[in-house]
């Protein structure tokens, strides 16, 4: 009876690890209509609604910049002068003003406002960037959680096997009732968590759905193949592309300058800005005129505004800006320097990850399958007990189980370095 048991599961280890290779490297089979992950990031941006905001976002802040050579709208006042009250007027007025900044005030603020433009685009990029990671993260995640559940269903098969030799080994009483025990129990808990795993993958698909736009059970296939390749950049280069391409640190340095004219204007405050008028008087009755022979008048008028609160206006705004640049130069230095410490910290966890990866698929995984072989042996000649096979069975189902997590931590850190950098690593 022992010897038929080994027959049986013999017959059914290599079809199950067939199925399990299949699932975690997923087969060249898959139909083309599937979405590879590049085709998913894609479809992503078009239809996200929060990179799409962010990109009305940035076009809105283009059009801040030239009204910023404009002067203010002129005011036309039109006066009726002197009127009786049967509105028979002794002269009447049109004037005409507009209020002006001390010359250079509207270049620099023009300057602050294509900085801010320029910012709203790199803010556009950090979205795009963001999204795209959280596309590929989500899909490699997919990916992970169906090829567990599919690992898992083939483990479920082979214990539902196991559980059906230890009766018949049991009825023949070639072997303990723990047997059938521990078979039962090993079928019953894997069974569960094949049913968790399978919510989990349907919930990925609906995180990517929301990413899409569409209803959380809208069909989407994704192709399942993947390809781990090794980080091959140098930290260093990685680091100073990372300084010199990163969003955040961009928008930092447009902020840094955008402080530093802002102080330029606060000093300008100073300067007295200034309004120009013009106002042309049409006198209707003889008793209004002058002179006699003069019916119309022209007045031009000029006005400044005087600082004499600069103690307490001007000078706290120069003051207080100079603080806001001294931030601004601090927030930009510790950007920088959590950048390097983050890509740092990420390139050690990427090698480290695709080196355990490669420990599982070239050596751990076989060794475990070669142990479950050795025990099903040693089972037949009556070396080893039931838990001893039961627990080779169960390390090589593990051992498949970390390569495919291994494997999925190395894709999920290299989108995080990439996200760090700031841009793709194949750049």
């Amino acid at each position: 009876m022992r010897f038929r048991f080994a027959q049986l599961v013999l017959l059914f280890l290599p079809a199950s690890l067939m199925l399990a290779a299949q699932v975690g490297r997923a087969g060249g089979d898959a139909p083309l209509t599937r979405l590879t992950v590049e085709q998913l990031v894609q479809a992503v941006l078009r239809v996200n609604p929060q990179v799409r905001a962010a990109r009305a976002r940035w076009n809105s802040a283009t059009h801040q910049i030239k009204q910023n050579y404009v002067p203010a709208d002129p005011t036309f006042t039109y006066s009726n002068l002197e009127s009786s009250r049967h509105f028979n007027a002794a002269a009447h007025a049109h004037a005409w003003s507009d209020n002006f900044q001390f010359p250079g005030k509207g270049l620099l603020q023009a300057d602050q406002a294509r900085r801010t433009a320029e910012i709203a685009r790199i803010s556009y990029q950090a979205t795009v960037r963001d999204t795209t990671a959280a596309a590929e993260t989500g899909y490699y995640q997919a990916l992970l959680d169906r090829a567990l559940a599919d690992s898992t269903a083939a483990q479920v098969a082979d214990l539902g096997r196991v559980l059906k030799v230890t009766q018949i080994s049991y009825e023949t009483n070639q072997a303990a009732q723990t047997d059938v025990i521990s078979a039962q129990f090993d079928y019953s808990t894997t069974q569960q968590q094949e049913q968790q795993l399978r919510v989990t993958a349907l919930n990925d698909k609906r995180q990517l759905n929301q990413l899409l736009f569409r209803h959380p059970d809208s069909p989407l296939e994704l192709d399942r193949k993947i390809e781990l390749k090794p980080l091959t950049l140098a930290l260093d280069a990685l680091v100073n592309r990372a300084s010199a391409s990163r969003q955040e640190i961009l928008e930092a340095a447009l902020n840094e300058k955008n402080q530093d004219t802002a102080l330029t204007l606060a000093k300008m405050e100073y300067l007295p800005d200034y309004s120009l008028g013009y106002e042309f008087d049409y006198i209707l009755q003889p008793g209004a005129q002058p002179l006699p022979s003069v019916t119309q008048g022209n007045t031009f008028f000029i006005g400044f505004n005087l600082p004499i609160f600069f103690w307490w206006h001007q000078r706290e705004d120069v003051t207080r800006t100079r603080f806001d640049l001294e931030a601004a130069a601090d927030d930009l230095g510790s950007i920088r320097n959590q950048t390097e410490i983050a890509v740092t910290q990420l390139y050690s966890q990427v090698q480290l990850s695709y080196k355990i990866a490669l420990t599982y698929r070239d050596y751990l995984v076989p060794l475990a399958r070669r142990d479950f072989n050795v025990a099903l042996i040693a089972y037949q000649s009556g070396k080893i007990h039931f838990p001893d096979l039961s627990g080779a069975l169960q390390r090589a189902f593990n051992a498949r189980i970390a390569y495919l997590q291994a494997e999925n931590q190395v894709l999920a850190q290299q989108v995080a370095l990439e996200q760090t950098v700031g841009g793709p690593l194949s750049q």
